[in-house]
């Protein structure tokens, strides 16, 4: 029996702004620790809307988020506040109680 598989892609599921939202709260909640769920998190969101216009909103070139969203990417502290804001998305720190 031959199984066959399909891709599958959650940015094909962030319909709404309350997708958007528990997606983005899940992958907070499962970080690492490293930011790296973070940074995928905003790369298939930023896939999910426009990522041309998300790159003019943020002031780089297409490939130039792409890079920095991907894997290997490292973006800047400023630039994921950039990219936060122009997804609507505010960042919050908040104290840890001990």
């Amino acid at each position: 029996m031959t199984e066959n598989f399909t891709r599958w892609d959650s940015a094909d599921y962030l319909d709404t702004e309350e997708d958007i939202r528990l997606y983005l709260e899940a992958c907070l909640e499962e970080d690492p620790g490293d930011g790296s769920l973070i940074r995928r998190a905003l790369e298939t969101i930023a896939r999910a809307r426009n990522q041309s216009e998300l790159a003019r909103q943020v002031g780089i070139s297409r490939e130039g988020l792409r890079k920095a969203l991907s894997a290997n990417g490292n973006p800047s502290f400023a630039l994921i506040l950039k990219i936060a804001r122009a997804l609507g998305l505010e960042l919050q720190l908040v104290a840890m109680r001990s």
